[in-house]
């Protein structure tokens, strides 16, 4: 086939001349795996034959792929660029260290400012959201003093910091944030500019976690009709809009509506991406996690496992979306009352975040809190309480004091002493439980 990546046929001017057949390939040549079996071998049977064809310019699913792939990528350069790859690909600790390295050498305040901006984004994905702040923080002091006050970088940064804001559970202060950033961006930009439709969106994340969801529902909807007039039409971030609009409509009970976000999401990321993309598991994951809600966990199986199968080909092997896969699986056993097979899947879960993650991170309190409720389901009250403990300890480090997640935690603890007959103890987690509810949630919050 007609490639741009040239190689050689060189079996008769090797080492092995007229011996071997053998073609040399240059570096960077992509092959698509076709099959893969078994060789008989009586000595090892460790032997495998692969069926490989070269991926050109012909080569459509390729050419979707390095074209996302140089969107993605295309504002990074030289180092810069590998510690966006590291981030993308899951290895953060990688990335923390490229980044360290390259600001103890920076020689301008250009580059100060974009190597915090980076490990801000690093800490982040790390869940050490106080450095991400610090990182984002002090990118921003930088551009104060190098950068006109209305520069589209200024709004990118307060946009960040939002997205931490929002991780800790303080949704106001990521909402001004996000507003600040909107605001910035409305002097900076066209009218109609695909960065005004991130900005809606995540100004829409907010209000969905603050449950006000008409609010949200409404600057969903801004950003979508942004995206039809400055996008293509099968564009990967009208499905993103798809997306968050899908999961208010899940949120508010709409579960119909939600179901044909969800799915045209899923359609528009079909013919806009590769087949294996992890957007696509993502997508299949919350067309997963709508089954399960509706009770039609045969569905919700189904499509959580496609999700975590595409995963297991499109991300290293301890990647955290494995986890969060695991973890909607073991929900649905759990629903199921499939007990051992949920918690076998929780702790599969656990077990890649324990390598993926720092010690500490809120999605590792998650895991905990999930396997209590299971053992909790079983009878098994004091496993229940030792991993709802855990959950409680790692989220009293990384969540501010009256984050709703800490209320969820002394609930449950509430529960298990409630069964044990520990009914003092139990009153007083509810009641712990409640105080942080009315300080974290609207009045009138569900």
């Amino acid at each position: 086939m007609k490639s741009s990546t040239p190689f050689a046929e060189v079996s008769k001017v090797g080492y092995y001349e007229g011996q071997e057949e053998e073609i040399l390939f240059s570096t960077h040549t992509i092959f698509r795996i076709d099959q893969i079996e078994r060789i008989e071998d009586k000595h090892t049977d460790r032997l495998w034959q692969v069926t490989l064809t070269l991926a050109g310019n012909q080569d459509d699913d390729f050419n979707k792929l390095t074209t996302h792939l140089r969107e993605e990528i295309s504002p990074e350069t030289g180092w810069s660029r590998l510690g966006f790859i590291l981030i993308t690909v899951g290895e953060s600790q990688k990335a923390e260290h490229l980044y360290q390295i390259l600001l103890e050498k920076a020689s301008t305040d250009e580059q100060r400012s974009s190597y915090n901006y980076q490990l801000g984004s690093v800490y982040c994905r790390m869940g050490e959201y106080s450095e991400a702040l610090s990182c984002y923080e002090r990118s921003l002091e930088i551009l104060k003093i190098t950068i006109p006050p209305n520069h589209p970088n200024f709004a990118l940064t307060y946009n960040n910091i939002g997205l931490v804001y929002a991780k800790k559970g303080e949704y106001s202060k990521a909402l001004s944030s996000y507003e600040r950033s909107l605001e910035i961006r409305k002097k900076a930009l066209p009218p109609n500019h695909r960065d005004f439709a991130q900005s809606y969106n995540n100004i829409g994340m907010a209000y969905g976690e603050k449950g006000e969801y008409s609010k949200a529902l409404s600057w969903y909807e801004q950003s979508l009709e942004i995206q039809k007039i400055a996008l293509p039409q099968n564009h990967p971030e009208r499905a993103l809009s798809y997306n968050n609009i899908g999961s208010v409509h899940y949120s508010t009970g709409e579960y119909s509506k939600a179901l044909s976000s969800y799915e045209r999401s899923l359609e528009i990321q079909k013919i806009a991406l590769p087949p294996n993309h992890p957007d696509l598991a993502t997508s299949s994951a919350n067309i997963g996690s709508l089954y399960a809600t509706m009770g039609e966990y045969s569905k919700a199986l189904s499509s959580n496992e496609r999700s975590l199968e595409i995963q297991k080909i499109a991300l290293p092997p301890n990647h955290p979306d494995l986890a969060s896969s695991y973890n909607r699986i073991g929900n649905v056993y759990n629903k199921m009352g499939e007990y051992s097979k949920a918690l076998s899947s929780f702790e599969r879960s656990l077990e890649i975040q324990k390598i993926a993650l720092p010690p500490n991170h809120p999605d590792l309190a998650s895991s905990y809190n999930r396997i209590g409720n299971v053992y909790n389901k079983m009878g098994e009250y004091s496993k229940a309480l030792s991993s709802y403990e855990r959950s409680l300890e790692i989220s009293k480090i990384t969540l501010s004091p009256n984050h709703p997640d800490l209320a969820s935690s002394y609930n449950n603890i509430g529960l298990v002493y409630c069964n044990m007959g520990e009914y003092s103890k139990a009153l007083s987690s509810h009641e712990r439980s409640l105080e942080i509810r009315k300080i974290a949630l609207p009045p009138n919050h569900p």
